[in-house]
């Protein structure tokens, strides 16, 4: 091996199983090929899907080669492949679907990734924010973008006279299809099952928030849309299928993104024929290629008009670990902690 080779530190598993099976090794860096870029990653996001691919079926499943997780992450382009854009070298970037079938993730202090999955961060854009983009904000402006006679892009404009109900306004991707919406000009709606995350909901936008568990959902919802909602951001079908259905306006969608809840759950056929009813599964890593694209264009847009924000004053709250502690930031998510999780790889 070359004396010379850069090493640094990556989180990886080599087997499926709980976060126990993270390791943090040191390895040499490696160069980017002819399509690639090599970013110094400043900070990892970390998603519910980091984890659910990591256990998969279940535990004790070899991993080869090792995997290292984090579709998401922020930092800086230090080398490029001969193919890739040279203008990217030395720019601030954003690194979206980083390890979705790749052994190659974020949670490593130099990710090799495609150039098509890095894109430049704005001026003034924090690390934190680009790390906390990709999967949440890819994820909600699809679901923002799949109803009858609705837009198929987002910007200022584009939701004027619609309402869009955002069930669980304090996640990841409640907050994202809160500000995305309200950027697009929706009225937006959301559902919390309680007063801090009611909090949260409101401080990311939401004009109406309503808590589940204290209120009348369908009431609620009803006196601030007497015609139904147009779009509903789903992460629960199997718990407000049945507010969904007494909600829903004609040629309305329900975009489900998530099962929190329970895997399976049943509607009224009759109830939905009239209203030409639409429910769309979402899930980021099948999306059509053009889904993707346009969800990119759009949040660096967005990003540019300053109406992406994060942090507590945003609605999504920032928990931080060191990368030596990934397996806490990853069970921190798996039990259901509210805010953004973030992995420090740099200052």
């Amino acid at each position: 091996m070359d004396t010379d080779q850069k090493i640094a530190r990556a989180a990886v598993y080599s087997e499926t199983g709980g976060p126990e099976v993270l390791r943090v090794i040191a390895r040499p860096v490696r160069e980017p090929g002819p399509d690639e870029v090599r970013v110094r990653v400043h900070r990892a996001g970390v998603n519910p899907t980091d984890w659910k691919f990591r256990v998969a079926a279940g535990g004790g499943m070899p991993v080869d080669p090792p995997q290292v997780p984090g579709q998401d992450g922020a930092g800086v382009v230090d080398a490029v492949g001969e193919a890739a854009p040279a203008e990217l070298l030395g720019r601030r970037v954003w690194l979206w679907e980083a390890a979705y079938q790749r052994p190659d993730g974020t949670a490593q202090e130099f990710a090799v990734v495609p150039a098509r999955q890095v894109v430049e961060l704005p001026e003034g854009v924090s690390f934190d924010l680009g790390a906390a983009l990709g999967v949440p904000f890819v994820t909600a402006h699809r679901c923002l973008t799949v109803t009858e006679e609705g837009p198929s892009r987002l910007g200022p404009g584009a939701l004027d006279g619609r309402t869009v109900l955002v069930a669980g306004g304090a996640g990841a991707v409640g907050n994202a299809a809160i500000q995305l919406a309200r950027w697009a000009g929706a009225t937006v709606i959301t559902t919390v099952s309680g007063p801090e995350k009611g909090r949260l909901a409101s401080a990311a936008g939401a004009d109406h928030v309503v808590d589940y568990r204290r209120q009348d959902a369908v009431a609620e919802v009803r006196k601030v849309a007497p015609q139904g909602v147009d779009t509903i951001v789903e992460v629960s079908p199997a718990g407000n299928a049945a507010l969904d259905v007494a909600v829903l306006a004609r040629g309305g969608s329900v975009a489900i993104y998530a099962n929190n809840g329970g895997d399976e759950f049943t509607v009224p056929v009759r109830a939905l024929l009239g209203p030409n009813a639409r429910w769309q599964f979402v899930l980021l890593y099948t999306m059509p290629v053009r889904a993707k694209e346009a969800a990119i264009a759009d949040i660096t847009a967005a990003l540019r008009a300053g109406a992406i924000r994060t942090g507590p004053e945003a609605g999504l709250p920032l928990i931080h670990f060191p990368l030596e502690q990934v397996a806490q930031a990853h069970a921190a998510v798996e039990n259901g902690a509210v805010g953004k999780v973030l992995i420090d790889l740099a200052e």
